[in-house]
C-alpha cells in the first residue's frame, strides 16, 4: 500500500505586530520630534575646501543675505540648565527701553535666527503668521545712532556676556558685498572678537596624477 504524503505548506508571517509596532513607534516620533524653526533668509554661500565642521550647539552667528541685510542667531548653549537667548532679549529690552512679556520671551527661546529693528521686535514675536513675520525681517541695524554703537553691536555684546564659551560665525551669501562683510568683522573685533569662523560650503576637490608629489 503506497505511502500517504502530507500536503506541502507554504511558510506563513503573519505581519500584523510588526505593522501594529511601526504605528506605535511613527506616533512616537510625530510626538516627540521638535520641528527646526524657519530661518530668516535663504543664503548661498561660498564654496571652499576646508572640511572643519562648525559646532552643533554654542555657536553665535551672524548671517548676510546677498542684498546686505543683517541677520542673528544663537542657541543656550551646552548647558540645558540655562535660556541664554532669553537673557540676551531681555538685555536688549533693557537697553532699548522695551518690556518683554513671558510668554514673548518664551517665543523667542525656541525660534531661529531673525533680523529687524529692536522697534519692530514685539510686533515680529506677536505677528500671528509667517508671512506677516518675514515681512518685518528687514534686518539688524549696523549703523551707529547720536554716537552710540549699533543695534548688531549690542546683540553680539549681550550674546557673549550670556554665554562667553560661544564660537562666533560669519555666514554671508556668495553675492554679499565685501564691504559689509568687513563692517562685521570690525564690529566683531569691537567687541574684543578676534577669532570667528566664516561659514562656507565644502567643495570637492579632484587630485589628478599630474598633481600628485613625484
Amino acid at each position: 500500500m503506497p505511502k500517504l504524503k502530507p500536503p506541502v505548506r507554504t511558510p506563513h508571517i503573519d505581519m500584523t505586530p510588526m505593522v501594529d509596532l511601526f504605528s506605535v513607534l511613527l506616533i512616537f516620533l510625530l510626538l516627540t520630534a521638535s520641528f527646526r524653526p524657519q530661518e530668516a533668509t535663504t543664503i548661498t554661500s561660498p564654496n571652499s575646501v576646508s572640511e572643519k565642521q562648525a559646532p552643533d550647539t554654542s555657536i553665535m552667528t551672524i548671517i548676510l543675505n546677498k542684498e546686505g541685510k543683517v541677520f542673528f542667531n544663537m542657541d543656550n548653549g551646552k548647558d540645558s540648565t540655562k535660556h541664554t537667548r532669553v537673557d540676551v532679549l531681555t538685555e536688549m529690552g533693557k537697553q532699548y527701553n522695551i518690556k518683554f512679556t513671558p510668554k514673548e520671551l518664551y517665543d523667542f527661546g525656541h525660534w531661529a535666527s531673525f533680523g529687524m529693528p529692536m522697534v519692530d521686535f514685539k510686533k515680529w514675536l506677536n505677528a500671528k503668521d509667517s508671512k506677516e513675520k518675514e515681512l518685518l525681517q528687514t534686518g539688524i541695524p549696523t549703523d551707529s545712532v547720536d554716537n552710540q554703537p549699533s543695534q548688531l553691536f549690542f546683540w553680539v555684546r549681550f550674546a557673549r556676556l550670556a554665554n562667553p564659551n560661544a564660537e562666533v560665525a560669519i555666514k554671508g551669501d556668495g553675492e554679499t558685498n565685501y564691504k559689509k562683510v568687513k563692517l562685521v568683522m570690525d564690529l566683531l573685533q569691537e567687541n574684543k572678537v578676534n577669532k570667528f569662523n566664516l561659514v562656507t560650503n565644502l567643495e570637492k576637490q579632484e587630485v589628478t596624477l599630474k598633481d600628485l608629489p613625484k
